[in-house]
Protein backbone atom coordinates (compact mmCIF):
# COMPACT_ATOMS: atom_id res chain seq x y z
CA UNK A 1 0.00 0.00 0.00
CA UNK A 2 0.92 3.44 -0.75
CA UNK A 3 -0.30 7.00 0.32
CA UNK A 4 -1.80 8.58 -2.56
CA UNK A 5 -3.93 11.60 -1.11
CA UNK A 6 -4.23 13.42 2.11
CA UNK A 7 -6.90 15.94 3.39
CA UNK A 8 -7.65 17.87 6.10
CA UNK A 9 -11.70 19.37 5.58
CA UNK A 10 -13.39 22.13 8.28
CA UNK A 11 -16.36 22.30 8.44
CA UNK A 12 -16.80 21.25 5.24
CA UNK A 13 -14.14 23.06 3.42
CA UNK A 14 -10.78 21.60 2.13
CA UNK A 15 -7.85 23.06 4.15
CA UNK A 16 -5.08 21.23 2.93
CA UNK A 17 -4.91 18.08 0.43
CA UNK A 18 -1.23 16.84 -0.36
CA UNK A 19 -1.05 14.72 -2.77
CA UNK A 20 1.58 11.61 -2.54
CA UNK A 21 3.88 9.76 -5.00
CA UNK A 22 6.47 7.80 -5.76
CA UNK A 23 10.07 7.99 -4.55
CA UNK A 24 10.83 10.84 -1.85
CA UNK A 25 8.08 13.26 -0.90
CA UNK A 26 9.15 16.34 1.10
CA UNK A 27 7.46 18.34 4.05
CA UNK A 28 9.61 21.34 3.99
CA UNK A 29 9.70 23.78 7.20
CA UNK A 30 10.69 27.06 5.54
CA UNK A 31 11.27 29.03 9.03
CA UNK A 32 14.79 30.09 8.85
CA UNK A 33 16.79 28.60 11.44
CA UNK A 34 18.52 31.73 12.17
CA UNK A 35 15.05 33.36 13.26
CA UNK A 36 15.33 34.17 16.76
CA UNK A 37 11.62 34.80 17.63
CA UNK A 38 10.24 31.78 15.43
CA UNK A 39 11.17 28.08 15.39
CA UNK A 40 9.78 25.79 13.27
CA UNK A 41 8.57 23.23 15.81
CA UNK A 42 4.95 24.48 15.50
CA UNK A 43 4.10 24.52 11.76
CA UNK A 44 3.38 21.28 11.28
CA UNK A 45 5.90 19.51 9.74
CA UNK A 46 5.96 16.42 12.07
CA UNK A 47 2.34 16.64 12.03
CA UNK A 48 1.87 15.28 8.73
CA UNK A 49 3.06 12.36 9.70
CA UNK A 50 0.99 12.37 12.55
CA UNK A 51 -2.20 12.72 10.88
CA UNK A 52 -1.35 9.74 8.56
CA UNK A 53 -0.79 7.84 11.91
CA UNK A 54 -3.60 8.74 13.56
CA UNK A 55 -5.34 7.40 10.59
CA UNK A 56 -3.93 4.01 11.37
CA UNK A 57 -4.98 3.45 14.43
CA UNK A 58 -3.00 5.95 16.57
CA UNK A 59 -4.44 8.13 19.48
CA UNK A 60 -5.94 11.62 18.47
CA UNK A 61 -3.75 13.39 21.51
CA UNK A 62 -0.77 12.50 19.64
CA UNK A 63 -2.09 16.09 17.30
CA UNK A 64 -2.09 18.13 20.12
CA UNK A 65 0.28 17.06 22.98
CA UNK A 66 3.56 18.69 23.94
CA UNK A 67 5.86 15.97 22.95
CA UNK A 68 8.09 17.32 25.28
CA UNK A 69 5.85 17.28 28.47
CA UNK A 70 3.14 14.83 28.16
CA UNK A 71 0.47 16.95 30.65
CA UNK A 72 0.72 19.96 28.51
CA UNK A 73 -1.86 19.93 26.04
CA UNK A 74 -1.99 22.81 23.24
CA UNK A 75 -5.51 23.78 23.63
CA UNK A 76 -5.38 26.13 20.75
CA UNK A 77 -5.06 23.13 18.51
CA UNK A 78 -7.26 20.74 20.45
CA UNK A 79 -10.27 23.23 20.53
CA UNK A 80 -9.63 24.51 16.80
CA UNK A 81 -9.45 20.59 15.85
CA UNK A 82 -12.89 20.14 18.16
CA UNK A 83 -15.14 23.29 17.14
CA UNK A 84 -14.02 23.63 13.52
CA UNK A 85 -15.04 19.85 13.49
CA UNK A 86 -11.73 18.83 11.46
CA UNK A 87 -12.00 16.22 9.37
CA UNK A 88 -8.90 13.65 8.30
CA UNK A 89 -9.33 11.66 5.07
CA UNK A 90 -6.56 9.40 3.95
CA UNK A 91 -6.14 7.87 0.83
CA UNK A 92 -3.93 4.43 0.43
CA UNK A 93 -3.96 2.58 -3.24
CA UNK A 94 -1.96 -0.88 -4.02
CA UNK A 95 -0.65 1.31 -7.15
CA UNK A 96 0.25 4.81 -7.81
CA UNK A 97 0.67 4.70 -11.23
CA UNK A 98 -2.87 2.91 -12.29
CA UNK A 99 -6.38 3.92 -11.75
CA UNK A 100 -8.38 0.26 -11.56
CA UNK A 101 -6.43 -1.01 -8.46
CA UNK A 102 -7.71 -1.75 -4.75
CA UNK A 103 -7.98 1.74 -2.65
CA UNK A 104 -8.57 2.27 0.86
CA UNK A 105 -10.26 5.09 2.37
CA UNK A 106 -9.95 6.16 6.17
CA UNK A 107 -12.25 8.76 7.81
CA UNK A 108 -11.41 10.04 11.32
CA UNK A 109 -11.77 13.18 13.15
CA UNK A 110 -11.54 14.45 16.94
CA UNK A 111 -14.64 14.58 18.15
CA UNK A 112 -16.14 12.50 20.95
CA UNK A 113 -19.02 9.67 21.38
CA UNK A 114 -22.02 9.75 19.06
CA UNK A 115 -19.73 12.60 16.59
CA UNK A 116 -16.94 10.60 16.62
CA UNK A 117 -16.00 9.56 12.48
CA UNK A 118 -14.05 6.13 12.54
CA UNK A 119 -14.51 5.16 8.93
CA UNK A 120 -13.04 2.46 6.50
CA UNK A 121 -14.52 2.70 3.14
CA UNK A 122 -17.43 4.55 4.31
CA UNK A 123 -18.36 2.25 7.20
CA UNK A 124 -18.01 3.52 10.53
CA UNK A 125 -16.37 0.76 12.98
CA UNK A 126 -15.73 0.82 16.79
CA UNK A 127 -12.44 1.78 17.74
CA UNK A 128 -11.43 -2.04 18.21
CA UNK A 129 -13.29 -2.67 15.15
CA UNK A 130 -11.55 -0.28 13.41
CA UNK A 131 -7.65 -1.92 14.11
CA UNK A 132 -8.92 -5.20 12.63
CA UNK A 133 -10.51 -4.10 9.63
CA UNK A 134 -7.82 -1.94 8.74
CA UNK A 135 -5.51 -5.46 9.70
CA UNK A 136 -7.90 -7.71 7.39
CA UNK A 137 -7.00 -4.72 4.30
CA UNK A 138 -3.35 -4.17 4.85
CA UNK A 139 -2.22 -7.67 6.09
CA UNK A 140 -5.00 -10.13 4.68
CA UNK A 141 -4.54 -13.40 5.67
CA UNK A 142 -3.23 -12.16 9.55
CA UNK A 143 -5.86 -13.46 11.85
CA UNK A 144 -4.06 -13.39 15.29
CA UNK A 145 -3.60 -11.21 18.03
CA UNK A 146 -0.12 -10.86 17.83
CA UNK A 147 1.72 -8.82 16.54
CA UNK A 148 -0.77 -6.12 16.20
CA UNK A 149 -1.19 -4.13 13.29
CA UNK A 150 0.23 -0.88 15.35
CA UNK A 151 3.12 -3.23 16.01
CA UNK A 152 3.45 -4.48 12.51
CA UNK A 153 3.89 -0.95 11.21
CA UNK A 154 5.85 0.69 13.64
CA UNK A 155 8.84 0.71 11.65
CA UNK A 156 7.06 2.65 8.81
CA UNK A 157 6.25 5.30 10.86
CA UNK A 158 8.93 6.86 12.76
CA UNK A 159 8.22 10.39 14.23
CA UNK A 160 8.90 9.65 18.22
CA UNK A 161 12.15 9.37 19.87
CA UNK A 162 12.06 5.60 20.48
CA UNK A 163 11.69 4.98 16.86
CA UNK A 164 13.99 7.48 15.32
CA UNK A 165 16.45 6.33 17.62
CA UNK A 166 16.34 2.58 17.31
CA UNK A 167 16.47 0.31 14.17
CA UNK A 168 14.57 -2.62 15.66
CA UNK A 169 13.65 -1.38 18.90
CA UNK A 170 10.36 0.69 17.52
CA UNK A 171 8.12 -0.08 20.50
CA UNK A 172 7.15 1.07 23.73
CA UNK A 173 10.13 1.36 25.89
CA UNK A 174 8.16 -1.55 28.02
CA UNK A 175 7.73 -3.78 25.46
CA UNK A 176 8.85 -7.38 26.35
CA UNK A 177 11.42 -9.50 24.27
CA UNK A 178 8.71 -11.81 24.17
CA UNK A 179 6.77 -9.14 21.83
CA UNK A 180 9.71 -8.49 19.40
CA UNK A 181 10.01 -11.98 19.08
CA UNK A 182 7.36 -12.55 17.68
CA UNK A 183 7.10 -9.53 15.49
CA UNK A 184 10.33 -10.27 14.15
CA UNK A 185 9.72 -13.62 13.16
CA UNK A 186 6.80 -12.68 11.65
CA UNK A 187 8.10 -9.16 9.52
CA UNK A 188 10.54 -12.18 8.29
CA UNK A 189 7.61 -14.24 7.26
CA UNK A 190 8.41 -17.13 9.95
CA UNK A 191 4.60 -18.72 10.49
CA UNK A 192 4.52 -19.20 13.89
CA UNK A 193 0.68 -19.26 15.69
CA UNK A 194 1.96 -20.03 18.52
CA UNK A 195 3.74 -16.38 18.86
CA UNK A 196 0.40 -14.85 20.40
CA UNK A 197 -0.05 -17.86 22.26
CA UNK A 198 2.88 -17.60 24.29
CA UNK A 199 3.12 -14.39 25.25
CA UNK A 200 -0.56 -14.54 26.60
CA UNK A 201 0.76 -17.86 28.41
CA UNK A 202 3.90 -15.81 30.13
CA UNK A 203 1.40 -13.11 31.21
CA UNK A 204 -1.08 -15.90 32.71
CA UNK A 205 2.30 -17.52 34.40
CA UNK A 206 3.44 -13.49 35.81
CA UNK A 207 -0.10 -13.20 37.41
CA UNK A 208 -0.50 -16.68 39.02
CA UNK A 209 3.29 -16.34 40.80
CA UNK A 210 2.29 -13.10 42.16
CA UNK A 211 -0.92 -14.43 43.47
CA UNK A 212 0.99 -17.78 44.71
CA UNK A 213 3.60 -14.89 46.54
CA UNK A 214 0.75 -12.96 48.33
CA UNK A 215 -0.55 -16.52 49.70
CA UNK A 216 2.75 -17.50 51.02
CA UNK A 217 3.08 -13.90 52.48
CA UNK A 218 3.29 -15.00 56.10
CA UNK A 219 4.17 -18.93 55.36
CA UNK A 220 5.07 -21.64 52.42
CA UNK A 221 2.80 -23.88 51.42
CA UNK A 222 5.11 -26.46 53.07
CA UNK A 223 5.20 -24.78 56.50
CA UNK A 224 1.00 -25.20 56.85
CA UNK A 225 1.04 -28.57 55.99
CA UNK A 226 3.73 -29.21 59.02
CA UNK A 227 1.66 -26.85 61.15
CA UNK A 228 -1.46 -28.56 59.50
CA UNK A 229 0.25 -32.59 60.39
CA UNK A 230 0.77 -30.90 63.89
CA UNK A 231 -2.64 -29.42 64.64
CA UNK A 232 -4.57 -32.80 63.28
CA UNK A 233 -2.26 -34.82 66.47
CA UNK A 234 -3.79 -32.49 68.92
CA UNK A 235 -7.17 -32.60 67.67
CA UNK A 236 -6.87 -36.04 68.18
CA UNK A 237 -5.96 -35.93 71.68
CA UNK A 238 -8.24 -33.65 72.61
CA UNK A 239 -10.76 -35.95 71.16
CA UNK A 240 -9.38 -38.38 73.59
CA UNK A 241 -9.74 -36.21 76.56
CA UNK A 242 -13.76 -35.35 75.37
CA UNK A 243 -14.31 -38.97 75.13
CA UNK A 244 -13.81 -39.34 79.35
CA UNK A 245 -16.48 -37.07 79.98
CA UNK A 246 -19.94 -38.55 80.59
CA UNK A 247 -22.19 -37.02 78.63
CA UNK A 248 -25.24 -38.35 77.05
CA UNK A 249 -25.54 -40.02 73.31
CA UNK A 250 -27.57 -36.80 72.43
CA UNK A 251 -25.04 -34.45 73.50
CA UNK A 252 -22.15 -36.60 71.90
CA UNK A 253 -23.75 -36.19 68.61
CA UNK A 254 -24.58 -33.01 68.50
CA UNK A 255 -21.42 -31.63 69.69
CA UNK A 256 -19.20 -33.53 67.02
CA UNK A 257 -21.73 -31.96 64.26
CA UNK A 258 -20.66 -28.64 65.86
CA UNK A 259 -17.39 -29.41 65.31
CA UNK A 260 -17.66 -30.40 61.68
CA UNK A 261 -20.13 -27.07 61.12
CA UNK A 262 -17.42 -24.62 62.52
CA UNK A 263 -14.46 -26.64 60.56
CA UNK A 264 -16.27 -26.78 57.66
CA UNK A 265 -17.47 -22.87 58.32
CA UNK A 266 -14.06 -21.87 59.00
CA UNK A 267 -12.45 -23.47 55.43
CA UNK A 268 -15.17 -21.73 53.78
CA UNK A 269 -14.68 -18.41 54.96
CA UNK A 270 -11.09 -19.17 54.41
CA UNK A 271 -11.69 -20.13 50.75
CA UNK A 272 -13.58 -17.44 50.29
CA UNK A 273 -11.54 -15.18 51.56
CA UNK A 274 -8.71 -16.12 48.98
CA UNK A 275 -11.26 -16.24 46.44
CA UNK A 276 -11.14 -12.23 47.02
CA UNK A 277 -7.87 -12.13 47.46
CA UNK A 278 -7.26 -13.03 44.30
CA UNK A 279 -10.43 -11.10 42.91
CA UNK A 280 -8.73 -8.05 44.16
CA UNK A 281 -5.25 -8.97 42.68
CA UNK A 282 -6.74 -9.38 39.79
CA UNK A 283 -8.99 -5.74 39.88
CA UNK A 284 -6.00 -4.09 41.53
CA UNK A 285 -3.29 -5.33 38.37
CA UNK A 286 -6.38 -3.89 36.12
CA UNK A 287 -6.43 -0.98 37.70
CA UNK A 288 -2.32 -0.49 38.16
CA UNK A 289 -2.54 -0.75 34.29
CA UNK A 290 -5.58 1.73 33.89
CA UNK A 291 -3.99 4.35 35.88
CA UNK A 292 -0.17 3.20 35.39
CA UNK A 293 0.55 4.06 39.14
CA UNK A 294 4.29 3.35 38.95
CA UNK A 295 6.28 4.04 41.65
CA UNK A 296 9.60 5.10 39.25
CA UNK A 297 11.71 7.75 40.91
CA UNK A 298 10.99 10.38 38.50
CA UNK A 299 13.16 12.59 39.54
CA UNK A 300 16.63 9.75 38.84
CA UNK A 301 14.89 9.20 35.89
CA UNK A 302 14.48 13.38 34.82
CA UNK A 303 18.62 12.82 35.73
CA UNK A 304 19.28 10.24 33.92
CA UNK A 305 16.58 11.99 31.15
CA UNK A 306 18.49 14.95 31.19
CA UNK A 307 22.18 13.42 30.55
CA UNK A 308 20.58 11.77 27.29
CA UNK A 309 19.43 15.25 25.91
CA UNK A 310 23.12 16.47 26.12
CA UNK A 311 24.44 13.38 24.52
CA UNK A 312 21.58 12.60 21.53
CA UNK A 313 20.50 15.32 19.45
CA UNK A 314 16.92 15.83 18.74
CA UNK A 315 15.07 14.07 22.05
CA UNK A 316 11.77 15.93 22.25
CA UNK A 317 10.04 12.62 24.47
CA UNK A 318 9.61 13.07 27.83
CA UNK A 319 9.66 10.19 30.52
CA UNK A 320 5.85 11.29 31.31
CA UNK A 321 5.68 10.77 27.56
CA UNK A 322 6.54 7.25 27.68
CA UNK A 323 4.42 6.19 30.32
CA UNK A 324 1.61 7.34 28.19
CA UNK A 325 2.44 5.83 25.40
CA UNK A 326 2.96 2.22 27.91
CA UNK A 327 -0.44 2.74 28.92
CA UNK A 328 -2.06 2.39 25.20
CA UNK A 329 0.37 -0.45 25.13
CA UNK A 330 -0.93 -2.37 28.12
CA UNK A 331 -4.89 -1.80 27.35
CA UNK A 332 -4.48 -4.83 25.24
CA UNK A 333 -2.87 -7.12 28.34
CA UNK A 334 -6.17 -6.32 30.45
CA UNK A 335 -8.00 -9.22 28.88
CA UNK A 336 -5.77 -11.32 29.52
CA UNK A 337 -6.17 -10.84 33.59
CA UNK A 338 -9.59 -9.86 33.75
CA UNK A 339 -10.82 -13.35 31.48
CA UNK A 340 -10.95 -15.23 34.96
CA UNK A 341 -13.58 -12.59 36.49
CA UNK A 342 -16.79 -13.80 35.69
CA UNK A 343 -16.36 -17.23 36.75
CA UNK A 344 -14.62 -15.78 40.27
CA UNK A 345 -17.14 -13.83 40.70
CA UNK A 346 -19.79 -16.39 40.39
CA UNK A 347 -17.43 -18.57 42.55
CA UNK A 348 -17.79 -15.97 45.28
CA UNK A 349 -21.28 -15.73 45.42
CA UNK A 350 -21.93 -19.19 45.45
CA UNK A 351 -19.59 -19.77 48.65
CA UNK A 352 -21.17 -16.59 50.67
CA UNK A 353 -24.35 -18.83 49.83
CA UNK A 354 -23.32 -21.94 51.61
CA UNK A 355 -21.41 -20.13 54.27
CA UNK A 356 -24.68 -18.32 55.42
CA UNK A 357 -26.00 -21.76 55.13
CA UNK A 358 -23.40 -23.57 57.29
CA UNK A 359 -23.63 -20.36 59.84
CA UNK A 360 -27.45 -20.75 60.56
CA UNK A 361 -26.69 -24.87 61.15
CA UNK A 362 -24.23 -23.56 63.61
CA UNK A 363 -26.58 -21.23 65.31
CA UNK A 364 -29.39 -23.74 65.57
CA UNK A 365 -26.70 -26.46 67.20
CA UNK A 366 -25.52 -23.90 69.67
CA UNK A 367 -29.06 -23.40 70.94
CA UNK A 368 -29.24 -27.03 71.31
CA UNK A 369 -26.17 -27.66 72.91
CA UNK A 370 -26.34 -25.12 75.32
CA UNK A 371 -29.47 -26.37 76.68
CA UNK A 372 -27.80 -29.53 77.91
CA UNK A 373 -25.58 -29.84 80.95
CA UNK A 374 -22.07 -28.92 80.83
CA UNK A 375 -19.21 -28.93 82.61
CA UNK A 376 -16.67 -26.32 83.21
CA UNK A 377 -13.79 -28.13 81.91
CA UNK A 378 -15.29 -29.91 78.90
CA UNK A 379 -16.46 -26.11 77.74
CA UNK A 380 -12.75 -25.38 77.72
CA UNK A 381 -11.77 -28.43 76.02
CA UNK A 382 -14.22 -27.30 73.37
CA UNK A 383 -13.38 -23.46 72.81
CA UNK A 384 -9.70 -25.15 72.24
CA UNK A 385 -11.47 -27.65 70.03
CA UNK A 386 -12.54 -25.49 67.99
CA UNK A 387 -9.78 -22.93 67.41
CA UNK A 388 -8.03 -26.31 66.27
CA UNK A 389 -10.75 -26.93 63.66
CA UNK A 390 -11.04 -23.30 62.38
CA UNK A 391 -6.82 -23.04 62.25
CA UNK A 392 -7.09 -27.01 60.26
CA UNK A 393 -9.60 -25.24 57.72
CA UNK A 394 -7.77 -22.03 57.32
CA UNK A 395 -4.69 -24.13 56.58
CA UNK A 396 -6.42 -26.59 54.45
CA UNK A 397 -7.62 -24.04 52.03
CA UNK A 398 -4.94 -22.00 51.89
CA UNK A 399 -2.76 -25.11 51.01
CA UNK A 400 -5.91 -25.85 48.34
CA UNK A 401 -5.42 -22.50 46.94
CA UNK A 402 -1.18 -22.82 46.89
CA UNK A 403 -1.56 -26.16 45.30
CA UNK A 404 -4.02 -24.90 42.50
CA UNK A 405 -1.86 -22.23 41.40
CA UNK A 406 0.93 -24.34 41.41
CA UNK A 407 -1.02 -26.75 39.27
CA UNK A 408 -1.55 -23.72 36.98
CA UNK A 409 1.60 -22.52 36.87
CA UNK A 410 2.77 -26.00 35.36
CA UNK A 411 -0.20 -26.72 32.94
CA UNK A 412 1.17 -23.09 31.32
CA UNK A 413 4.75 -24.42 31.40
CA UNK A 414 3.59 -27.42 29.86
CA UNK A 415 1.64 -25.26 27.11
CA UNK A 416 4.92 -23.32 27.03
CA UNK A 417 7.26 -25.73 26.30
CA UNK A 418 4.98 -27.31 23.49
CA UNK A 419 5.55 -23.86 21.78
CA UNK A 420 9.16 -23.87 22.75
CA UNK A 421 9.74 -27.41 21.23
CA UNK A 422 8.11 -26.35 17.71
CA UNK A 423 9.77 -22.93 18.25
CA UNK A 424 13.76 -24.31 18.56
CA UNK A 425 13.14 -27.30 16.46
CA UNK A 426 15.92 -27.83 13.84
CA UNK A 427 13.47 -27.16 10.88
CA UNK A 428 12.30 -23.72 12.63
CA UNK A 429 15.67 -22.54 13.13
CA UNK A 430 16.44 -23.49 9.75
CA UNK A 431 13.82 -21.55 8.41
CA UNK A 432 14.80 -18.65 10.47
CA UNK A 433 18.16 -18.40 9.15
CA UNK A 434 17.08 -19.29 5.42
CA UNK A 435 14.83 -16.22 5.91
CA UNK A 436 17.51 -13.96 7.50
CA UNK A 437 20.09 -14.78 4.67
CA UNK A 438 17.49 -13.68 2.59
CA UNK A 439 16.68 -10.58 4.04
CA UNK A 440 20.79 -9.68 5.02
CA UNK A 441 21.20 -9.73 1.17
CA UNK A 442 18.91 -6.54 0.92
CA UNK A 443 20.30 -5.10 3.84
CA UNK A 444 23.61 -5.57 3.22
CA UNK A 445 23.22 -4.03 -0.19
CA UNK A 446 21.23 -0.99 0.37
CA UNK A 447 23.17 -0.01 3.17
CA UNK A 448 26.88 -1.21 0.90
CA UNK A 449 25.12 1.34 -1.98
CA UNK A 450 24.19 4.28 0.43
CA UNK A 451 27.13 4.08 2.90
CA UNK A 452 29.85 1.88 1.71
CA UNK A 453 29.17 0.07 4.78
CA UNK A 454 26.81 -3.71 5.51
CA UNK A 455 24.39 -4.18 7.96
CA UNK A 456 22.92 -7.33 8.84
CA UNK A 457 20.59 -8.55 11.23
CA UNK A 458 21.10 -11.66 13.47
CA UNK A 459 19.49 -13.24 16.15
CA UNK A 460 20.72 -15.13 19.63
CA UNK A 461 18.61 -17.56 21.18
CA UNK A 462 19.01 -16.17 24.92
CA UNK A 463 17.17 -17.46 27.99
CA UNK A 464 15.32 -14.12 29.65
CA UNK A 465 14.81 -13.48 33.44
CA UNK A 466 11.59 -15.62 33.17
CA UNK A 467 14.22 -18.18 31.85
CA UNK A 468 12.37 -18.91 29.07
CA UNK A 469 14.00 -19.52 25.60
CA UNK A 470 13.92 -16.30 23.33
CA UNK A 471 14.97 -15.68 19.58
CA UNK A 472 16.29 -12.17 20.23
CA UNK A 473 17.17 -9.87 17.27
CA UNK A 474 19.93 -7.03 16.58
CA UNK A 475 21.52 -5.31 14.04
CA UNK A 476 25.05 -4.77 13.42
CA UNK A 477 26.99 -1.46 13.78
CA UNK A 478 24.57 -0.40 16.39
CA UNK A 479 26.98 1.96 18.34
CA UNK A 480 27.32 5.10 15.49
CA UNK A 481 26.77 8.47 15.35
CA UNK A 482 23.56 9.65 14.72
CA UNK A 483 23.67 10.54 11.70
CA UNK A 484 24.81 7.25 10.45
CA UNK A 485 21.89 5.83 12.88
CA UNK A 486 19.48 7.76 10.94
CA UNK A 487 21.48 5.90 8.16
CA UNK A 488 21.35 2.63 9.52
CA UNK A 489 17.32 3.34 10.01
CA UNK A 490 16.88 4.15 7.02
CA UNK A 491 19.00 1.30 4.98
CA UNK A 492 16.57 -1.42 7.23
CA UNK A 493 13.68 -0.26 6.20
CA UNK A 494 14.34 -0.10 2.33
CA UNK A 495 15.62 -3.44 2.79
CA UNK A 496 12.42 -4.82 4.12
CA UNK A 497 10.42 -3.56 1.58
CA UNK A 498 12.44 -4.97 -0.79
CA UNK A 499 12.37 -8.56 0.82
CA UNK A 500 8.93 -8.49 1.58
CA UNK A 501 8.30 -7.90 -2.15
CA UNK A 502 10.94 -10.77 -3.08
CA UNK A 503 8.78 -12.92 -0.47
CA UNK A 504 5.40 -11.69 -0.91
CA UNK A 505 4.62 -10.72 2.37
CA UNK A 506 2.17 -8.00 2.69
CA UNK A 507 3.18 -4.71 3.88
CA UNK A 508 3.25 -0.92 3.69
CA UNK A 509 5.04 0.90 0.91
CA UNK A 510 5.76 4.12 2.41
CA UNK A 511 8.24 5.02 5.22
CA UNK A 512 7.53 8.12 7.39
CA UNK A 513 10.75 9.77 8.50
CA UNK A 514 10.80 12.98 10.84
CA UNK A 515 13.96 15.07 11.45
CA UNK A 516 16.16 14.38 8.84
CA UNK A 517 18.29 17.27 9.23
CA UNK A 518 20.07 14.84 11.77
CA UNK A 519 21.14 13.11 8.64
CA UNK A 520 23.78 14.47 6.23
CA UNK A 521 22.08 16.14 3.31
CA UNK A 522 24.78 13.91 1.11
CA UNK A 523 22.97 10.70 2.46
CA UNK A 524 19.80 12.22 1.69
CA UNK A 525 20.57 12.62 -1.90
CA UNK A 526 22.06 9.39 -1.99
CA UNK A 527 18.70 7.57 -0.63
CA UNK A 528 16.53 9.83 -3.09
CA UNK A 529 18.65 8.35 -6.04
CA UNK A 530 18.57 4.99 -4.46
CA UNK A 531 14.78 4.81 -4.59
CA UNK A 532 14.11 6.18 -8.14
CA UNK A 533 12.37 3.71 -10.29
CA UNK A 534 11.48 1.63 -7.05
CA UNK A 535 8.10 0.90 -5.92
CA UNK A 536 9.00 2.68 -2.67
CA UNK A 537 7.58 5.73 -1.36
CA UNK A 538 9.29 7.97 0.82
CA UNK A 539 7.73 11.01 3.06
CA UNK A 540 10.81 13.12 5.19
CA UNK A 541 9.90 16.01 6.90
CA UNK A 542 13.19 18.45 6.83
CA UNK A 543 14.03 21.99 7.68
CA UNK A 544 14.66 24.16 4.50
CA UNK A 545 17.90 25.20 5.57
CA UNK A 546 19.32 21.60 5.90
CA UNK A 547 17.65 20.63 2.83
CA UNK A 548 20.16 19.63 0.29
CA UNK A 549 19.49 21.54 -3.37
CA UNK A 550 19.75 18.82 -5.44
CA UNK A 551 16.51 17.79 -3.95
CA UNK A 552 15.29 21.19 -3.27
CA UNK A 553 12.92 20.84 -6.36
CA UNK A 554 9.19 21.25 -6.48
CA UNK A 555 8.48 17.59 -7.62
CA UNK A 556 9.69 16.09 -4.46
CA UNK A 557 8.11 18.65 -2.62
CA UNK A 558 4.32 17.90 -1.18
CA UNK A 559 3.74 20.85 1.13
CA UNK A 560 5.97 23.50 2.10
CA UNK A 561 4.73 25.13 5.97
CA UNK A 562 6.18 28.26 7.82
CA UNK A 563 4.94 30.41 10.40
CA UNK A 564 2.55 32.12 8.02
CA UNK A 565 1.59 29.06 6.35
CA UNK A 566 1.15 26.33 9.11
CA UNK A 567 -0.66 22.88 8.55
CA UNK A 568 -4.20 23.56 10.16
CA UNK A 569 -3.76 27.36 8.88
CA UNK A 570 -5.11 28.66 12.54
CA UNK A 571 -3.55 31.74 12.14
CA UNK A 572 -5.90 32.60 9.43
CA UNK A 573 -8.97 31.64 11.02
Amino acid sequence: MFIKELKIIGKGIVIRKIKFHKGINLIVDETPTTDEKSTGNNVGKTTVLKLIDFCLGAKASIIYTDEENKKDIYLLVKEYLIEHKILIILTLTEDLDSLDVKEIFIERNFLLRKETIRKINGIQYSEKEFETELLKLIIPGHKLEKPSLRQIISHNIRHKNETLNNTLKTLSSYTTDVEYETLYLFLLGCDFDGGSKKYTILAEIKQEIKYKKRLEKTQTRNAYEIALTIIDDEITELNKKKSNFNLNENFEVDLDNLNKIKWRINKKSSKISNLKIRLDLINEAREEMRNNTSQIDLRQLRMIYEQAVQNIMGIQKTFEDLVAYHNGMILEKIKFISAELPSLEKNIKNEDSALNRLLQEEKELINKISKSETFEELEVLIIELNEKHKSKGEYEAIVAQIEEVENNIKKYNIELEIIEDELFTGNFESKLKSRLTKFNKYFSEVSNELYGEKYALKYDVIVNKENKKIYKFSAFNANLSSGKKQGEIVCFDLAYILFADNEKISCLHFLLNDKKELMHGNQLVKISEFIRNKNIQLVFSILKDKLPKEIDVEKNIIIRLSQDSKLFKIESN
